[in-house]
């Protein structure tokens, strides 16, 4: 069985943390959903976690995986049956972290592209604090790690706009070439994408993670450490500022 995957339907449904969902397997002490809002780790992202209240009472999440059915890790005693209908709250702290780190990503992953010969990004790790960027071929100096640093920051309070759709792989080759969204390495069986697009399509990535909807909420990005990795391959660790446009939740249960 597949789970509907609620964050996925629009930019604006990441912000959604509260839905109503009913039991369709149990594993132990993985518990599948019918639909969920947990975004389950994948795509560099971490994973979701929070609660599953039931008539047996409120269980934590402390772990989501999978890709078709997707399972939420609770305590074995969970006293949870199939066909037991739920309703499921996520932490919006750890969620709307990972939507301004991944969002951050996007914009440095484009605009490394852009300023340094087209270097692409083979690596990437969406955390809390901090998070993490694989790029190559490169060699990264000071003053090119400040040049980065800047022109993010610079479209960071610029406030573009973040939008999701679906494309085909035509659609999207169209626009941008295969090495900057790594479309060459998706497998050829995928024809329609979800595509994140920030701005009038600065940057246009396929991407299945959770995004904010502007670019203001990132606030001031900084690098703080660069590492060699090998072959031609550095990597950046970034984190983000408290100074950002915040956007509240939205409250109603989907």
């Amino acid at each position: 069985m597949n789970t509907i995957k609620l964050y996925l339907e629009s930019i604006d449904a990441a912000y959604d943390t509260k839905f109503s969902a009913k039991v369709v397997s149990i594993d132990g002490n993985k518990i599948g959903l019918d639909r969920t809002l947990f975004y389950p780790i994948g795509g560099g992202q971490n994973w979701d976690t929070g609660r599953i209240i039931s008539s047996n009472g409120e269980l934590q999440v402390s772990e989501v995986r999978g890709r078709n059915l997707i399972e939420h890790y609770v305590d074995n005693d969970h006293q949870l049956s199939i066909g037991d209908e739920v309703t499921g709250e996520i932490d919006w702290h750890r969620r709307y972290s990972h939507m301004r780190m991944h969002t951050a990503q996007h914009l440095m992953s484009g605009l490394a592209y852009e300023l340094f010969d087209g270097v692409r990004t083979v690596g990437n790790q969406i955390n809390i604090e901090n998070s993490r960027i694989d790029f190559n071929p490169i060699s990264f100096n000071e003053l090119m790690l400040q040049e980065l640093t800047e022109s993010a920051n610079k479209y960071v309070n610029d406030s573009f706009s973040v939008l999701d759709s679906i494309m085909t792989r035509k659609e999207i080759n169209s626009i941008m070439p295969e090495e900057r969204t790594n479309m060459d390495l998706l497998p050829k069986s995928i024809k329609d994408l979800r595509v994140i697009t920030i701005g009038n399509e600065f940057d246009l990535c396929p991407c299945a993670g959770t995004h904010i909807s502007n670019l203001s909420e990132i606030g001031d990005i900084t690098i703080v450490s660069k590492k060699s990795k090998g072959k031609g391959t550095q990597r950046i660790k970034y984190q983000l500022s408290n100074n950002y446009t915040n956007r509240e939740p939205n409250s109603n249960i989907v």
